[in-house]
């Protein structure tokens, strides 16, 4: 099996630096890897993952060598690798296949890497293995994903391989409903753990983790002064949800455009103009998506905005800024500045295009904090040793990871902060169990 592929390995000891510092931040994850170096419990076990290759991501893969597997990883993103730390890890005897500015049929090469290492566990960003995989075993290779794995897989049997899968995770909003699809379909092959969907993901890595880092990428990109201006924000979910509270706290009036009638009231409540994006269109000056969908904002958006509107992404997949619309309406386009593509359209009004739509917080900073991927990376640790140990027993679906781990994780979390919470006497255990003491 081929070893590696990345940018450039001399970049290995800045990697470590990088590697370093997110290490010292995430304690959670220290003492996963501490009893797991003692324990060994993926001994033997070959784990393949599509993640981002960060410095994040680069403390979740040690800890699951230190357990003993052997790991292949790709990019989940062309443009979010940072290849420093891609360098590191292949030091470090990770497989990764990696680097920042991958083409499309480089990305599914390295896709195709990971599956011909037959890997018992798979951990996803996106669902672009697992679709890959799935593709593959159902034969579908009009699919150009599917027909450049197939190039680097050969001749070895994809039933073999989907019969070696236990199970595997998947880490975001657009992953999962990817793979709940598959699930009602009755076309998934094996069982996944939505860590997406656990509390200690999405309450903290989507709100406050993409909350942060999506403005970050913006102002990274731009240098503009959020102060002031109108920032629309589409979709509130959680993603949606922590981009809006930031954009607030820095200055900002904030619009959300929604088509969830209870988020689109929630939102409201919280204190956001919320209307549609064809009203929001025209008083935007800063458009963020974040809504797992496509061609959110398109042609009969980008007409009605203001000269010098500025478009970012802040979605797993580069389709909710309708690319092909935006192509279509202009008479030219050229990159301005690394990560900042001015688009003249045919009304002579411009806009500008952050990396690509493609996810800002990634392609124009350096993602989330260490602090909150320490918990969604714990996620992903203790959902594959979850896997591991229901050998096989789980049915084929999306699951949720047991609550009794979530609430764990927040325990861990909590005591490396120092902080103390309280506890339920005896008494009051008894009465929440009882029905039959009233007013």
């Amino acid at each position: 099996m081929k070893s590696y592929a990345v940018k450039n390995i001399s970049l290995s000891s800045e990697g470590e630096k990088k590697i370093y510092w997110a290490e010292k931040h995430m304690p959670v994850l220290a003492l996963i890897r501490k009893n797991f170096k003692k324990t060994k419990p993926f001994e033997n076990v070959t784990i393949g993952a599509c993640l981002h290759v960060t410095k994040e991501t680069a403390v979740l893969v040690s800890t699951l060598k230190s357990a003993g597997a052997e790991i292949y990883l790709s990019a989940s993103n062309p443009l979010s690798t940072q290849d420093e730390v891609a360098a590191a890890l292949a030091g470090r005897g990770i497989h990764v296949f990696a680097w920042r500015g991958m083409s499309k049929e480089e990305y599914y090469r390295a896709i195709g890497h990971v599956v011909k290492a037959e890997p018992m566990l798979t951990m996803d960003d996106g669902a672009d293995l697992t679709a890959c995989i799935h593709g593959l075993y159902y034969k579908e290779y009009a699919r150009e994903d599917v027909k450049i794995v197939a190039q680097v897989v050969g001749k070895k049997s994809i039933g073999d391989i989907v019969e070696n899968i236990v199970g595997g995770t998947e880490e975001t909003t657009t992953g999962v409903l990817r793979l709940k699809a598959m699930a009602r379909e009755g076309t998934l092959l094996y069982p996944i753990i939505a860590v997406n969907d656990s509390y200690t993901k999405f309450l903290f890595d989507n709100r406050h983790g993409t909350g942060q880092s999506a403005l970050d990428g913006i102002i990274r990109a731009t240098n503009m002064l959020i102060a002031g201006k109108t920032v629309v924000v589409a979709g509130y979910g959680w993603v949606g949800r922590g981009i809006a509270l930031r954009a607030k706290g820095l200055g900002a009036n904030v619009v959300v455009v929604e088509v969830n009638p209870i988020r689109a009231l929630e939102a409201l409540y919280d204190g956001f103009y919320v209307t549609n994006m064809i009203t929001a269109s025209k008083i935007g000056d800063l458009f963020i998506t974040a809504t797992g969908n496509r061609s959110v904002i398109r042609k009969e958006h980008f007409l009605k905005m203001k000269n010098g509107a500025i478009l970012a992404n802040a979605g797993h997949f580069n389709v909710e800024i309708d690319l092909e619309d935006l192509e279509n309406i202009s008479t030219s386009k050229k990159e301005i500045k690394t990560n900042v593509t001015e688009y003249t359209l045919k009304n002579g009004k411009k806009i500008y295009l952050l990396c690509e739509g493609r996810l800002v917080n990634l392609a124009a900073a350096e993602g989330h904090p260490p602090e909150v991927m320490d918990m969604s990376f714990t996620n992903q640790a203790l959902a594959l040793l979850y896997l591991l140990k229901k050998n096989r027993k789980l049915k084929k679906k999306v699951y949720r990871l047991p609550l009794p781990i979530d609430r764990k994780i927040a325990e861990l979390k909590l005591k490396s902060l120092n902080v103390k919470i309280e506890k339920l006497t005896k008494d009051q255990r008894e009465y929440l169990k009882s029905w039959k003491l009233g007013t």
